[in-house]
């Protein structure tokens, strides 16, 4: 994203947010090219016979913003918004899946959560899991994971969306990996 177009958008969600829906219109092409490399971001890490397409998360994201009651304040909770909003996408997907297919018994592990690819619908259900459990305990620390693992975010880039310190982010993401560690080892 150019230098001003972070102001742009804030500017554009002020005015999406004070009932302008032209304002909308023109946010989406600042922010679409983003969407889209997180979007492809999620779906490289899923399974390989995954049928969602990058375009096709990033417009059910899209329709699942329009439908939400709160507007995002800036570009940074645009973002996280946006992450989280695949995420869901992704987890409601999953667990279609894994109804029809009853085939639990995988967990996930954090060790190189980086490099990590998620092979099976199970393993993102129970990241999921562990994710909404650390939300509870600790929401900054969730955010950061979600950005991080879902959304290929760099650290930098967390700290500018969430408008926090680039220790703070490294200080969380080590707490939170080993958090989630801890809390994954238990229910294998």
């Amino acid at each position: 994203m150019p230098d001003d177009q972070p102001s742009q958008v804030t500017q554009l969600l002020e005015r999406w947010r004070q009932g302008d829906h032209d304002a909308l219109q023109k946010l989406v092409p600042l922010v679409y090219d983003e969407l889209r490399r997180l979007a492809h971001y999620y779906l490289q890490s899923e399974r390989s016979d995954h049928t969602l397409q990058s375009t096709a998360l990033v417009h059910e994201a899209y329709l699942r913003m329009l439908g939400a009651q709160a507007v995002p304040q800036n570009r940074g909770h645009f973002i996280a918004i946006a992450c989280r909003l695949m995420r869901q996408i992704l987890v409601d997907y999953a667990r279609g899946r894994a109804a029809s297919k009853r085939d639990g018994g995988y967990k996930i592990t954090l060790d190189d959560v980086d490099a990590m690819a998620v092979r099976s619908d199970a393993e993102l259900l129970s990241l999921d899991q562990a994710l909404n459990e650390l939300s509870q305990i600790d929401e900054r620390q969730a955010k950061i994971v979600e950005m991080k693992f879902f959304g290929g975010l760099s650290a930098p880039e967390i700290a500018e969306a969430l408008d926090i310190s680039r220790a703070t982010v490294d200080r969380d993401w080590a707490t939170a990996r080993i958090w989630l560690h801890r809390q994954m080892s238990r229910s294998a």
